[in-house]
């Protein structure tokens, strides 16, 4: 593992314990806006957050219910 890998997850195990599994979707929201406005570098660090925290969530089994009983 990354040392940079290594400072994101209690980063994203902050995130999510605070603002929930609803922070993923701001953070691609931020990170397209950074991306936009000419901070790419910024945009890439912002969806390297949002992967974190979509693997925490992974690793906790917290995720919302499949599409697969979905009518």
């Amino acid at each position: 593992m990354s040392p940079y890998r290594m400072h994101l997850e209690p980063l994203a195990q902050s995130v999510l314990d605070g603002q929930g599994i609803g922070a993923v979707w701001q953070l691609h929201l931020d990170a397209a806006y950074a991306h936009r406005t000419g901070y790419p570098t910024a945009a890439n660090a912002i969806l390297d957050l949002a992967e974190a925290i979509e693997q925490e969530v992974m690793r906790r089994d917290i995720a919302p219910g499949s599409l697969g009983n979905w009518r």
